[in-house]
């Protein structure tokens, strides 16, 4: 971590934590809806669908070409690409890595029509959020297989909250590049209480002053959190009762504003003194007044996933950067730039040994890093945490009717 860096914007704020959340905002949702209800392409692949069988087919007869194509998102990778360069210096395999996905709706529209056609999009490895995009993806066999005999550094180093996901069972199609949480940020020069449950953010002592997400699925996933459902469980029927909580906290002016990005400011000036948050964007602010927590409810461990497109020229290659990313010692390098939640939790101890040789600001950064429950939560907050529900497209559209109309007021 060079003291350059640091005098750069935070990754967080560089990256905006709303720019892939984007999909679900209520605008982007519907314009989301609409694209996936004129694919009609029959899936191809699905969730339970892949069978050892189906895994051989696709690896049968390919070998590495010594080259991978990466489509990431914005500040995700070092300035001067110092992973890439080492995982070049290891294997001998060039990578040419762009940061071209800036919305994940966007994304899905781009490389949609080349994907259903069978044709290369001209990456071998691209990165996508859990949620709706990412569930068509799978359902429509747009994603290769993993072959998890290639993966022997996630199987060995990812951490059980990593593996064996709700939206992709076995990690078929899809491993963690980075996760983030969302939780509760509040402002302790104005709440002098301790924040330690959803409820708080229903209390009407804080009229006027609590901020709450606008997208969709954080929103409702929240409203479920507060009537006692885990959203990966939820029925209709229980997006309906969560949906009915919100708009009374809504109808009693107990909301100050419905935020998209801008919440972080308000809640470090004090227009909202709590809100929901994203783990990332409390601990880029690094203020000693904001506070994050997971409440005792719980809260949403959302994901960026790497994969494979199935018409990828070279996938091997890509199968490959992916497993090297899971060293801990590599992992541990990336981590201290990017500063989200990593999914090899064995490379905390190379960051604390990095602290230990490191001088001033640097040091006193990588300490922090290594010691922040927001890089690396405990058992018991992981414990909490849940994922959002997986939605077929006719629950999507049933889903959204029901808690975008809360933010709009209705």
């Amino acid at each position: 971590m060079s003291g350059g860096r640091n005098a750069a914007p935070t990754p967080a704020f560089a990256r905006g934590m709303t720019t892939r959340r984007g999909a679900l905002r209520l605008l982007g949702a519907s314009a989301a809806a609409v694209a996936l209800a004129g694919c009609s392409i029959p899936g191809q692949g699905g969730r339970g669908k892949v069978t050892q069988a189906t895994i051989d087919a696709f690896w049968k007869g390919k070998a590495g070409k010594g080259a991978v194509n990466w489509a990431n998102w914005p500040g995700y990778m070092e300035d001067d690409q110092a992973t890439i360069k080492a995982f070049t210096k290891d294997t001998g395999v060039r990578v040419a890595y762009k940061e071209v996905i800036q919305e994940a709706a966007d994304w899905f529209g781009k490389v949609q029509a080349p994907l259903a056609a069978g044709q290369s999009i001209g990456f071998d490895l691209m990165v996508v959020t859990n949620g709706i995009q990412l569930t068509k993806m799978i359902e429509l066999g747009f994603l290769a297989p993993l072959d998890h005999d290639r993966l022997q550094n996630f199987r060995k180093y990812a951490g059980p909250s990593f593996q064996n996901p709700a939206y992709d069972p076995g990690n078929a199609f899809t491993i963690p590049y980075t996760s983030g949480v969302t939780g509760i940020a509040y402002n302790t020069k104005y709440v002098k209480e301790e924040i330690t449950s959803i409820a708080q953010l229903f209390d009407p002592r804080y009229k006027g002053k609590v901020g709450m997400m606008g997208d969709s699925q954080e929103l409702g996933n929240f409203g479920m959190f507060a009537i006692g459902v885990d959203p990966q469980k939820s029925a209709p029927k229980d997006w309906e009762n969560a949906a009915r909580k919100l708009r009374e906290q809504r109808d009693k002016g107990i909301v100050r504003k419905y935020y998209e990005q801008n919440y972080i400011d308000a809640v470090s000036k004090g227009d909202v003194w709590m809100t929901m948050a994203w783990s990332g964007d409390v601990y880029s602010l690094a203020s000693d007044d904001v506070k994050f927590v997971v409440p005792r409810e719980g809260g949403t461990l959302w994901t960026d996933n790497m994969m494979i497109p199935k018409p990828a020229p070279n996938p091997v290659d890509a199968l490959t950067l992916m497993d090297w990313l899971y060293d801990p010692r590599r992992n541990a390098t990336l981590t201290e730039f990017i500063n989200y939640v990593t999914p090899v939790p064995t490379a905390k101890q190379y960051i604390e040994a990095d602290a230990r040789s490191a001088e001033g600001d640097d040091k006193a950064d990588l300490e922090r890093l290594a010691g922040s429950p927001l890089v690396f939560p405990s058992a018991d907050d992981l414990a909490k945490l849940r994922t959002y529900r997986v939605l077929t497209q006719q629950e999507e559209t049933q889903y959204q009717k029901i808690f975008t109309p809360i933010v709009q007021g209705s």
